[in-house]
């Protein structure tokens, strides 16, 4: 199962967050999303359990915890969205030259 944790301390790592879950069953990965611009964290972050039945105590029991001063948010991952493509042609003017005229 797929979990996703929010309102992290910006300070926590990869490595905490498997800590903070591991008394519940075994990891398989942790990861704290990072912005790519500043290269910090983004406060929030994806753990992976095997176990569906360990991860759904982790979040009932890791929900609204008080971490690093702050209580985070545990809830089951939902799949990622589809989003519309930023980029390519979408109708507006501009940038193409026929013949070398505008």
């Amino acid at each position: 199962m797929n979990i996703y944790v929010s309102n992290l301390a910006f300070n926590v790592q990869d490595e905490d967050l498997r800590e903070f879950f591991t008394p519940y069953g075994e990891v398989t990965s942790a990861r704290i999303i990072m912005d790519k611009a500043t290269g910090q964290s983004r406060g929030f972050g994806f753990v992976e359990m095997n176990d569906d039945a360990a991860a759904r105590k982790a979040i009932e029991e890791l929900n609204n915890a008080t971490v690093e001063g702050r209580n985070i948010r545990v809830t089951e991952a939902r799949p990622k969205e589809e989003r519309p493509s930023r980029g390519g042609n979408s109708g507006g003017g501009g940038g193409y030259k026929k013949n070398n005229r505008w």
